[in-house]
C-alpha cells in the first residue's frame, strides 16, 4: 500500500505545495505564455506529474502509471464517450441540411435583432452547448448570427458573452460529472450547488447581450423579453439539476428560455427599421426566405426532442435501475492507495456505468435520429468515425489532463496544494471561483479545469473548515467565465466569422464581462459561504 504524504519535501508545506504544483504551472505556462497546442501541453504536464509522484512523493512507479491509466479510461468513457456522440447527431442534421432548416425557423422566430440573439445565441447556444460543448455554440451561434445580418466582431461577441451561463452542465452534464469524479463528492450533491449559483448568471447575461446588440435603447426597448428570458431559463436550470438530472439542465433551460420568448407578445412586434439598419451591418443570407415545409420543420427540431425524450425515460425509477444493472464494479488493477490518514481512497475501485452513462443514451438517441432524418446506416457510421477524427487532439488533450489530475490527485499533490491553499481562512470562498476561472481561461475546457482543481478545491475546504461542495461547485461556476476569454474560444469565434487573427480585438471586447461576472461569482460564493446567503444551499 502506497501512503500519501502531505509534506514529502525537507519536511515543509510550503516547499512541498511549490514542487505539487510544477505539473500544473508546466501546463499553464505551456498554454497562456508559449501557446503551445493544448494536447501537447497536457501530455507534457503528464509527464511532469509522473516525475514529482515519483521522485517527491515516493510513489511507486506502477501505481503512478496505474493511476494515470484510470484517468485516461475515465477521460475517453463516459466523459469523451458523451462529446463524440453529441457532436455525432449534430453533424447528421448539417449532412441532411435539417440544421439550415433550424436556422430559418429561428430566424421566423422575430425580425429583430436583438430577440434574434436571445433565442438563437442565448437559448440555441445553451443547447447546443448541452449536446456538445467544447467551442461547438461559438461556431455555430457566430455563423447563424452573420447570416441573418450580424455585424461579424458583434455576432462573435454575442456569442462568446452568451456561452456562460450553460457551460457548466454543458455536453451533457460532463463537467460536473468529472468534478464529482475527480473529488469523490457524490454527482447529486455537486450539481445541486452549480444548480443554485449559475442560474444567477442566467439573470443577468440576457440583458448584457441586448446590450451589446444595441447599447443601451436595446436594454430600454428589451430589457423585459431579456429578463423573462433569464428568469426561465434559471428557473428550469435550477429546477433539473436539483430535482431532476444535471444531464438534461441545460436542455430544459434553453427550451424553456425559448419558449418564455416565444410566447411573450412584446418579443415578436417588428423591430424598427432604424434598429435593425444600426445592428445589421453584415450580408443577410437570401436562403431565409424560403419557405420550409412544416414536415421538414419537424424532424429538424426531432434530434434534440429525441435526446429529451431518452434521458426522461431513463430517469423513470424501473428504467433506471435496469440500466444500473449493466454497471461493472470492481478492483482497479496494480493500485492500492491510502490517504495521509491511512484510509484507502475510492479510487482503488473503478465504476464502470455501460449504460446508465449520458453517451451511451445520446448514442440511442443518434440511433433515432439517423432513423428520423433518413441517414443510412453506412453514412451514420461513416459520420461517427468523422467525428472521432474532428475530436482527435479535444479527445488527447482531456484524456491527457484527466490522467495528469488522477496521478496529482492519488500522489498527493493535490492534497498538499489543497492545505496550503487552506491558509486563505475565510477568502479561500473569494477565491475559488477565480480559480475555476484562470484554468478554463488557459484551458478552454470547464471539464479541464475540473479536473485540474476539483480535489484541489475539496482538500482546501477540509482543512480550512468550509463546505467542499460550495468549492467544488465555485470552482466549476466560476470556470464558466474564463470560457469566453480563453484562446481556443476566440480562435473559434474569429474563423467561424472570418476574422482570423483578431483574437486580440475580440478579447478587449469581452474581457470586461469576463472579469465583471466573476467579481459578482466571487461575491456570490462568499455570501453563500457565510449566513448571509447560506441558506441557499441544499
Amino acid at each position: 500500500m502506497f501512503v500519501q504524504q502531505l509534506e514529502p519535501v525537507a519536511g515543509s508545506l510550503a516547499l512541498s505545495a511549490l514542487v505539487a504544483a510544477t505539473p500544473l504551472v508546466t501546463v499553464l505556462v505551456l498554454l497562456g505564455a508559449v501557446r503551445m497546442r493544448a494536447h501537447l501541453a497536457g501530455l507534457i504536464g503528464l509527464a511532469v506529474a509522473v516525475l514529482v509522484a515519483r521522485l517527491a512523493y515516493g510513489m511507486p512507479l506502477g501505481q503512478t502509471l496505474s493511476a494515470g491509466a484510470q484517468g485516461v479510461l475515465f477521460g475517453l468513457f463516459p466523459i469523451m464517450w458523451i462529446v463524440v456522440n453529441a457532436l455525432w447527431v449534430y453533424r447528421m442534421t448539417v449532412r441532411t441540411r435539417h440544421f439550415d432548416v433550424l436556422r430559418r425557423s429561428f430566424g421566423r422566430v422575430s425580425d429583430d435583432p436583438r430577440i434574434q440573439a436571445l433565442v438563437i445565441a442565448f437559448c440555441f447556444g445553451a443547447l447546443l452547448e448541452a449536446l456538445a460543448g467544447f467551442g461547438a455554440p461559438v461556431a455555430i451561434c457566430s455563423v447563424m448570427l452573420v447570416a441573418l445580418g450580424f455585424d461579424p466582431v458583434k455576432a462573435a461577441v454575442v456569442s462568446l458573452v452568451a456561452n456562460t451561463a450553460p457551460v457548466a452542465f454543458g455536453a451533457m452534464g460532463t463537467p460536473v460529472v468529472t468534478l464529482a469524479q475527480v473529488t469523490g463528492l457524490p454527482l447529486d450533491d455537486v450539481a445541486s450547488v452549480v444548480g443554485r449559483q449559475t442560474p444567477l448568471l442566467a439573470l443577468v447575461v440576457p440583458l448584457i447581450l441586448v446590450f451589446l446588440v444595441d447599447g443601451r435603447r436595446g436594454l430600454r426597448e428589451t430589457w423585459v423579453p431579456a429578463l423573462v428570458c433569464g428568469v426561465a431559463f434559471a428557473a428550469a436550470q435550477f429546477a433539473a439539476s436539483n430535482y431532476f438530472s444535471a444531464q438534461l439542465a441545460d436542455i430544459a433551460a434553453a427550451l424553456v428560455g425559448a419558449g418564455a420568448l416565444i410566447v411573450l407578445p412584446g418579443a415578436r412586434r417588428p423591430a424598427a427599421a432604424p434598429v435593425r439598419a444600426a445592428v445589421l451591418t453584415g450580408a443577410r443570407s437570401e436562403d431565409l426566405d424560403e419557405e420550409d415545409p412544416r414536415r421538414e420543420v419537424l424532424r429538424a427540431y426531432a434530434p434534440y426532442a429525441l435526446i429529451v425524450a431518452v434521458f426522461s425515460l431513463a430517469q423513470v425509477p424501473p428504467v433506471k435501475r435496469l440500466l444500473a444493472e449493466a454497471t461493472r464494479v470492481f478492483d482497479w488493477p496494480f493500485l492500492d492507495v491510502a490517504g495521509p490518514g491511512g484510509q484507502p481512497v475510492g479510487a482503488n475501485v473503478f465504476t464502470l456505468p455501460l449504460l446508465a452513462t449520458g453517451g451511451t443514451l445520446v448514442l440511442l438517441a443518434g440511433l433515432l435520429t439517423a432513423a428520423v432524418l433518413g441517414v443510412r446506416a453506412g453514412t451514420a457510421a461513416r459520420e461517427w468515425l468523422a467525428t472521432v477524427r474532428e475530436l482527435r487532439h479535444a479527445i488527447l488533450t482531456v484524456t491527457s489532463v484527466l490522467a495528469l489530475a488522477y496521478v496529482m490527485n492519488l500522489s498527493g499533490q493535490a492534497a498538499t496544494i489543497g492545505q496550503s491553499v487552506a491558509a486563505a481562512g475565510a477568502g479561500l470562498a473569494f477565491l475559488s471561483p477565480v480559480l475555476g476561472w484562470f484554468g478554463v481561461a488557459v484551458s478552454g475546457s470547464d471539464t479541464s479545469a475540473n479536473a485540474l482543481f476539483g480535489a484541489l478545491q475539496v482538500s482546501a475546504a477540509h482543512e480550512s473548515g468550509l463546505s467542499p461542495e460550495l468549492l467544488a461547485a465555485a470552482n466549476s461556476s466560476g470556470g464558466v467565465l474564463g470560457k469566453m476569454i480563453s484562446p481556443q474560444n476566440l480562435t473559434i469565434a474569429c474563423a467561424a466569422v472570418g476574422l482570423a487573427g483578431r483574437e486580440g480585438d475580440l478579447l478587449r471586447k469581452v474581457l470586461p464581462w469576463s472579469l465583471g461576472l466573476l467579481l459578482v461569482m466571487c461575491l456570490v460564493v462568499t455570501a453563500q459561504s457565510t449566513v448571509l446567503l447560506g441558506w441557499m444551499l441544499p
